[in-house]
């Protein structure tokens, strides 16, 4: 079996000590990009997508596939309080695009209904629901009179 070798590189030093601060936040390369523009170093994007798929590899980072004209999106997994399992759900709000990650174990039931009843298996890592956040629906005509 070959094993592969992981290289410690200033940029994924940077890239991992940058993702750490931010655990359970969703983000695409270009946000880490702006990030690193903003902090005023250059690392490429290119870069960025290479370090976040070896990320990936590791099982530091998730990465998710939201819908198909969006661009992949990721999310540091914390060692220390990882509440990532292989029934993964995301929530996206259509008016403002934010993303939330869903950790609720009331899922399980849904999943079960529809595989035993339906014959069906979702696939948790692509499932999103889409809807609006609480900040999008204060105010909202349509959920005022909802709790």
């Amino acid at each position: 079996m070959v094993q592969k070798i992981s290289y410690k590189t200033k940029q994924k030093e940077e890239l991992l000590s940058y993702l750490e601060t931010i655990p359970g936040v969703h983000f695409t390369a270009a946000d880490i990009s702006d990030h690193f523009r903003a902090q005023g170093k250059s690392i490429g994007i290119t870069t960025i997508y290479r370090q976040l798929d070896r990320l990936v590899e590791e099982g530091q980072v998730s990465k998710y596939y939201i819908d198909e004209s969006s661009s992949a999106c990721f999310e540091y997994i914390d060692p220390e309080n990882n509440c990532h399992h292989p029934h993964c759900y995301h929530c996206k709000c259509e008016r403002c695009g934010k993303l939330i990650h869903l950790d609720c174990h009331e899922m399980e039931g849904l999943l079960q209904h529809i595989s035993k009843e339906h014959r069906f298996l979702i696939d948790p890592m692509r499932t999103v629901f889409y809807g609006l956040c609480a900040d999008c629906q204060k105010g909202d005509i349509h959920t005022e009179s909802n709790p």
